[in-house]
């Protein structure tokens, strides 16, 4: 197919041939979920099979021989992936956020790292620290050393890191305002990753410690974050949105099979099979609505991203921030709650039976819970109003850390 057919075919097309490619793959994961959930299984071999696929190479630029996607059919495949297995969607976010960053580097960055990502390579994330960091700042610092750049540091909730090849670590240098990116590999001298996340949620995604010990990091290897309007932070963002996307999918699949399959019922009810009662009917059509609203509303930010990077509408990089961050922050405001509901109502269009523990149900809710607590709902909902009473422009660089308190420092 010619570039001007391709061009021509709408954007449904084009998305429904994605679809149809990744299909299989998604389907071959879903099959053992519950067992690998139930068993702590990390799905070593489920990122093996998208790597082969072809799947963690869909945003790679054409000039560096991809064949990018745009940023609704990213989100869409990988709300898809995650209705198959939401540990697996997670775990890739950091990979996909890395691409991201890899394209606003320059020209020489890219020539080095867009090749590892067309490879197959996997890129993990050790941004996060357990506590002791002022906000702003970490830990974990970069020093130099004999004319080497040595990385130390502990971290936590290290998302991806344990299936990856590389590792983006945030850190500090003294006497250096900011953070930086300190890029290395998973598998270097210094390096140990362990898998002890204990979240009751999203068990498989390689959540735990990260410990650095003077790991040699090429000066070239090391980025400047910056304050700056970009897409990054909405990117990343909206990936965990779309993980909770496919997780309400799961849930009303699941909905629907027990009732779909369900012969004992009450007395107390119709009377019928449960498939045939209307009001267990309208329980499952109330959960499929609110599955369809949350997944509505994360697949229009993703627009809004593309939008935002569309050149033909010439938006300034203050406005191009803007769009992308007001949407995602107004997504991030109202699907936690939607996928939340369907997860709990759940459990309404069945009996005890439910919450056996072979079946293993609860863990959409407890997937969900544990994605949605990443940032607190009223943070953005505070910074969604301010920006529409005040017209204040949402914070565009995200940390956490250990705050001050006001009371005392006012005395």
């Amino acid at each position: 197919m010619s570039t001007t057919q391709l061009q021509e075919r709408s954007a449904e097309s084009r998305y429904t041939e994605l679809a149809e490619r990744f299909a299989p793959v998604f389907e071959r994961i879903a099959e053992g979920t519950v067992e690998r959930e139930n068993n702590r299984v990390l799905p070593f071999e489920q990122v093996k099979w998208l790597k082969d696929a072809g799947f963690t190479t869909l945003r790679v630029p054409a000039a560096h021989g991809g064949s990018p996607v745009s940023h609704e059919h990213l989100f869409r495949l990988l709300a898809e992936l995650s209705a198959a297995d939401s540990n697996v969607g997670h775990l890739l976010r950091s990979h996909f956020s890395f691409v991201e960053t890899i394209a606003l580097q320059p020209e020489e960055f890219q020539l080095r790292w867009f090749p590892r990502v067309l490879a197959g390579e996997i890129f993990g994330n050790a941004a996060t620290e357990k506590g002791g960091n002022a906000l702003g700042t970490t830990n974990t610092k970069l020093r130099e050393e004999g004319g080497q750049w040595l990385l130390n540091g502990e971290k936590y909730y290290t998302t991806g890191s344990i299936f990856a090849d590389w590792v983006v670590v945030m850190a500090s240098t003294d006497g250096l305002e900011g953070r930086q990116y300190a890029i290395i590999r998973a598998d270097a001298a210094g390096v140990r990753i362990i898998d002890d996340w204990d979240g009751f949620g999203q068990p498989l995604t390689g959540t735990g410690t990260a410990i650095f010990e003077d790991v040699v990091v090429p000066f070239e290897d090391i980025i400047q974050r910056k304050i700056s309007s970009t897409l990054e932070p909405a990117f990343f963002q909206l990936a965990l949105l779309s993980v909770l996307a496919g997780i309400g999918r799961a849930a009303l699949n699941d909905a629907a099979d027990l009732v779909r399959n369900r012969t004992r019922t009450f007395n107390t009810g119709s009377g019928d099979l449960f498939r045939n009662d209307p009001l267990i009917q309208e329980k499952v059509g109330r959960i499929a609505a609110s599955v369809y609203a949350a997944e509505s509303i994360v697949f229009a930010a993703a627009r809004d991203l593309d939008a935002a990077v569309d050149q033909s509408l010439a938006l300034d990089p203050t406005a191009a921030f803007v769009r992308a961050e007001l949407a995602v922050q107004l997504a991030h405001v109202a699907v936690p709650k939607l996928v939340l509901d369907a997860t709990n109502e759940l459990f309404d269009v069945a009996g005890a039976s439910a919450v056996s523990r072979g079946k293993s149900l609860d863990r959409h809710w407890r997937n969900a819970r544990t994605v949605a607590t990443h940032n607190p709902v009223a943070f953005k909902a505070r910074s969604v109003g301010d920006y529409f009473i005040n017209g204040t422009i949402p914070t565009g660089l995200h940390s956490i850390g250990e705050a001050k308190d006001s009371t005392t420092e006012n005395k």
